[in-house]
C-alpha cells in the first residue's frame, strides 16, 4: 500500500510551518501545504490525498466553500475543518456539509493528532475495501471472456490495461466475436463503472434520426420536435457510451462526433451554445475502417481519435483449442436455463472444432441452444448440431449465415448437413445395419461405411437405440 498523505490549508504561513512540523514529526506520511483554497483544489487535481485539514476562515474562497467544492469532485474524501474556538456554529455547519470533523483553535495536539489518526485509520480501511472490491470486480469480469489461447489471454490483458485509463476505445472483430461484450468489460473495469453505459447501434437507427439520439435537440429544431430533448451522450454523463458498427455513421454525423472528441463539448439540434459533457466514447465495428477511409466513405482524423486503443477481438477460427472451453461454458447456462442436464460428446467436440463458424461465437451459442432443444438422447452427438439448418428438399430455411458464404462454401455446407441427415435417417430405419442401409441408399456398402467415417457418424449408437426399442 502507498504511503498516506495530508493537504494542510491555511492563509498564515507561520500555521502551515507549524502544523507540517508536527505531523511530520509524529505521523508517518506526507505532508503538502497550501495556502488558499484554489492552489489546495488545484493540487488535489493532480495528487490523491487521503486528508485535507483546512481552516475554515480564509480570504477568497474559505475552508466551508473549500469543502463543498472537494465533496463534489469525491464525495468518500475526509476534510477536516479548523476554527477559532467562537466560531462553533460554523463548525456544525461543516459536519452537515460532509466535514468528517472539527479541531478548534488554540489547539489541543493530543486531541488533533488522535483525530488526524482516526481519520488516517478509516482512509486505509476504504482503501482496503476498495482494493479488495476492486480484485473481486475484476476477476468477476474478467471470466466473461472464456480462453486460454494466446489471443485470448492477449485480449484480457489489453482490456485490463485499458479499462485503468479514460481513452477513446475502437474494437474490431468479425460479427459474433463478443466485441460489445468487451466494451461492457471497459466500462465495468474502469473508474465510470457507477455511471451508466449506454449502447448505441449507428446502422439501425436512420441517419435523421441518429443525429437527435445521440445529441439532443430543442424544442422547434424540426419538424416534430415538440419539447426540448437531452440525447444519449447526456443519458451516458459520467459514464460510457459505446457507438456500435461505427463505420455505417453518415459523414455528417461524423464530423460532429470529431467534435465531441476534440472540444469535448456538443451541441444540440437547434441549440445556439454548446454543452460540455463527460463521455467516455468506446466504438466498435465489423467493417475495414482503413478502406472506407480510402473510399471517403469515413474520416481519417475521426479514425485516430477513435483508435487512441485500437482493440481486436479475434474470430473462433484463430482460437480453435478455445471452441471446447467456450462450448462447454455454453452448454453449462444453457442447461440452467432450460432445466437439462446433456453432455457434449468427444466426438461432437471435435466436429465443433472443425466446423467453420461464420458467425463466430453468436453462431456456436445458438447451435448449442438449438441441439439442447432436439437433441433425442442426454449425449450430445455431431448430427444434434445439424438441426439449426433444414435441408431437405423444399425447404426454405437455409440459415443466418449460409447467405455470408460463396457459392461453392455454400453448396459444401448444405451436401454435408443433406448426407448426415439422410444418413442418420438410414441408420434409424435399419437400427444400424450398415448392409441393409447401403443397399436402401442405392451405393456399395463400402462407400457407405466411407461418407460415415468422413462425417464422423457411429452406426453402433443406432444399434443400441434399436436394441433397447
Amino acid at each position: 500500500m502507498s504511503r498516506q498523505s495530508i493537504l494542510i490549508v491555511d492563509d498564515k504561513p507561520d500555521m502551515l510551518e507549524f502544523l507540517s512540523r508536527l505531523l511530520q514529526s509524529e505521523l508517518d506520511v506526507d505532508i503538502h501545504c497550501a495556502d488558499n483554497g484554489d492552489r489546495a483544489l488545484e493540487h488535489l487535481r493532480h495528487h490523491a490525498c487521503d486528508v485535507v485539514v483546512t481552516d475554515i476562515r480564509m480570504p477568497g474562497m474559505d475552508g466551508l466553500e473549500l469543502l463543498q467544492r472537494i465533496k463534489q469532485a469525491d464525495r468518500e474524501a475526509i476534510v477536516i475543518l479548523m476554527t477559532a474556538y467562537g466560531s462553533i456554529e460554523k463548525a456544525v455547519e461543516s459536519l452537515k456539509l460532509g466535514a468528517y470533523d472539527f479541531i478548534t483553535k488554540p489547539f489541543d495536539e493530543e486531541r488533533l493528532l488522535h483525530t488526524l489518526k482516526k481519520a488516517l485509520e478509516h482512509e486505509a480501511l476504504k482503501r482496503r475495501t476498495r482494493d479488495l472490491s476492486r480484485r473481486v470486480r475484476e476477476q468477476q469480469v474478467n471470466d466473461r471472456l472464456i480462453g486460454q489461447s494466446m489471443p485470448m489471454n492477449r485480449l484480457v490483458e489489453t482490456i485490463n490495461l485499458v479499462a485503468k485509463t479514460d481513452v477513446t476505445v475502437l474494437i474490431t472483430g468479425e460479427t459474433g466475436t463478443g466485441k460489445e461484450l468487451v466494451a461492457r468489460m471497459i466500462h465495468d473495469l474502469s473508474a465510470r463503472a457507477d455511471g451508466p453505459l449506454v449502447t448505441v447501434n449507428c446502422a439501425a437507427i436512420p441517419e435523421e434520426i441518429l443525429e437527435s439520439e445521440l445529441f439532443g435537440h430543442r424544442r422547434g429544431a424540426f419538424t416534430g420536435a415538440r419539447s426540448d430533448r437531452a440525447g444519449l451522450f447526456v443519458a451516458a454523463e459520467g459514464g460510457s457510451i459505446v457507438l456500435d458498427e461505427i463505420g455505417d455513421m453518415a459523414p455528417a454525423l461524423q464530423t460532429k462526433l470529431l467534435r465531441v472528441l476534440q472540444d469535448k463539448e456538443l451541441r444540440p439540434l437547434g441549440a445556439d451554445r454548446t454543452r460540455p459533457v463527460d463521455v467516455r466514447i468506446i466504438a466498435a465495428t465489423n467493417q475495414n475502417l482503413q478502406d472506407k477511409i480510402r473510399k471517403g466513405d469515413f474520416r481519417e482524423d475521426l479514425y485516430h481519435r477513435l483508435a487512441c486503443v485500437a482493440i481486436h477481438t479475434p474470430a473462433l477460427r484463430d482460437i480453435p483449442e478455445d471452441i471446447p472451453l467456450i462450448a462447454n461454458h455454453l452448454l453449462l447456462r444453457y442447461n440452467r436455463e432450460m432445466g437439462t442436464n446433456k453432455k457434449i460428446s468427444d466426438q461432437a467436440l471435435r466436429y465443433l472444432v472443425e466446423r467453420r463458424w461464420t458467425g463466430n461465437v453468436r453462431e456456436l451459442e445458438n447451435a448449442i441452444k438449438r441441439a439442447l432443444i432436439f437433441a433425442k438422447t442426454d449425449q450430445l452427438m455431431p448430427e444434434d448440431f445439424d438441426c439449426e439448418l433444414s435441408v431437405l428438399p423444399g425447404s426454405r430455411d437455409y440459415g443466418t449465415d449460409l447467405c455470408e458464404r460463396s457459392y461453392p462454401e455454400a453448396k459444401r455446407a448444405i451436401l454435408e448437413k443433406f448426407t448426415v441427415h439422410y444418413m442418420t435417417g438410414l441408420l434409424e430405419r435399419t437400427g444400424g445395419n450398415v448392409s441393409r442401409a447401403a443397399k436402401l441408399a442405392g451405393i456399395e456398402r463400402q462407400s457407405l461405411q466411407q461418407l460415415l467415417k468422413r462425417y464422423r457418424i457411429s452406426a453402433d449408437r443406432f444399434r443400441n437405440r434399436h436394441l433397447r426399442g
